[in-house]
C-alpha cells in the first residue's frame, strides 16, 4: 500500500524468455513501472535531487526534451507533485505517447528533427531559459540519470538474481541505464559483461560518424561526450538496424506473450543472437524498457 503513485516506482519483475540458448535469459519488464517505462526511475530521482538542492521550488515548472517515455514520466511526476510541465518531443513520437503526455496535463511542443538529433533538446533549453521559476532535468546531460539506475535498477537485478547475473543487455539512448546499473553490477562482480544496444544511425554508431534518421524510439547515443554515458563500464556497444529491431516485436508478443516496445525489440534481437554461444551457467538480464501499447498505431505488431 503506497501513499503516492511515485512510491510505486521500481521493483519490476524478471521473466524468463526461452530463447534458443544454453544460458538462462530473463527480461526485466520495466514497462510495469508507473508511467509504463523505465524512465520513471531517473525522472523521479532527478526531480527529487533538484528539490533537495533548491533548484525546483513549489509552483515551479518542469521542462525537458524526450522521445516520449521520459516526457511521460516527467508529466506524471508533475501531476503528482503539482508542477506545471512543458515538454519538447521529436516529430517521430508515437501517437500513443503524445496522447499519454497530454493526458497527464502537460504542454507539448512537437519539433521537426530534420536530421539534427539535438534539435528538440535545444528547443527545450530555449523554453527553460525563457520560463521563470523553472527546472530542466536534462536527462541527456544530468549525471543523476545514471545515479538513479546505480541506486535502484542495478541493486534490484543483483538481488533478484541472487548475484548470479553474468550479462546485462540494455538499450542505450541517454546511456543512463547501462552506465548506472552496469557500474553497480561491475562493483559486485567485475566479470559481469555490460552490453549496450544502439541504433546504427546514432552519432556514436553510425559507420561514417554521420547520424541518419531512424524509427526506433528510445535508442540513439547522440550525446557521446555526456557525463551520463560511462564508456568504461560498457564492455560492448552493438549497433542495430530498424529492420532487425522491429522484426522482434511480433514474435515477442505472439510467441512469448510479451508486448514490448521498440527499443525492447532491439534488445531482444541482440540478446537472441548474442546468447547463442553462451554457457549453461550464464544468466542474462535484458532490459525491456517500455510497452508495445505505446506503439500500436505504428503497425509493427
Amino acid at each position: 500500500m503506497f501513499e503516492s503513485i511515485l512510491d510505486a516506482v521500481g521493483n519490476t519483475p524478471l521473466v524468463k524468455i526461452p530463447f534458443d540458448s544454453p544460458a538462462a535469459i530473463y527480461a526485466k519488464l520495466e514497462y510495469l513501472n508507473p508511467s509504463c517505462s523505465i524512465k520513471a526511475r531517473p525522472a523521479l530521482h532527478m526531480v527529487l535531487e533538484a528539490e533537495k538542492k533548491g533548484l525546483l521550488k513549489p509552483g515551479g515548472t518542469l521542462i525537458d526534451a524526450s522521445s516520449g517515455n521520459h516526457a511521460s514520466a516527467i508529466a506524471m511526476i508533475g501531476a503528482a507533485k503539482g508542477y506545471k510541465v512543458i515538454l519538447a518531443v521529436p516529430h517521430k513520437i508515437s501517437a500513443e505517447k503524445l496522447a499519454t503526455i497530454k493526458a497527464y496535463g502537460a504542454d507539448v511542443e512537437v519539433v521537426e528533427v530534420k536530421g539534427d538529433p539535438h534539435i528538440y533538446h535545444t528547443r527545450a533549453l530555449e523554453i527553460q531559459k525563457n520560463t521563470p521559476n523553472s527546472f530542466m532535468p536534462n536527462q541527456y546531460l544530468n549525471v543523476a540519470n545514471a545515479q538513479a539506475h546505480y541506486k535502484s535498477t542495478g541493486p534490484e537485478i543483483w538481488r533478484q538474481t541472487d548475484g548470479k547475473i553474468t550479462h546485462l543487455i540494455s538499450g542505450a539512448g541517454t546511456g543512463g541505464t547501462v552506465s548506472g546499473a552496469g557500474k553497480y553490477l561491475k562493483e559486485q562482480n567485475p566479470d559481469i559483461k555490460i552490453i549496450a544496444v544502439d541504433t546504427i544511425c546514432s552519432i556514436v554508431s553510425a559507420p561514417d560518424g554521420t547520424p541518419c534518421p531512424y524509427k526506433i524510439e528510445g535508442l540513439g547515443l547522440n550525446f557521446p561526450d555526456s557525463p551520463v554515458l560511462d564508456r568504461k563500464t560498457i564492455d560492448e556497444i552493438i549497433p542495430i538496424t530498424d529492420k532487425d529491431g522491429l522484426s522482434m516485436l511480433k514474435p515477442l508478443a505472439q510467441q512469448y506473450g510479451i508486448l514490448a516496445g521498440m527499443s525492447s525489440g532491439a534488445v531482444a534481437f541482440v540478446t537472441q543472437k548474442y546468447c547463442k554461444n553462451l554457457k549453461p551457467d550464464d544468466l542474462v538480464v535484458s532490459i525491456f524498457a517500455d510497452s508495445g501499447r505505446a506503439y500500436l498505431t505504428k503497425g509493427y505488431y
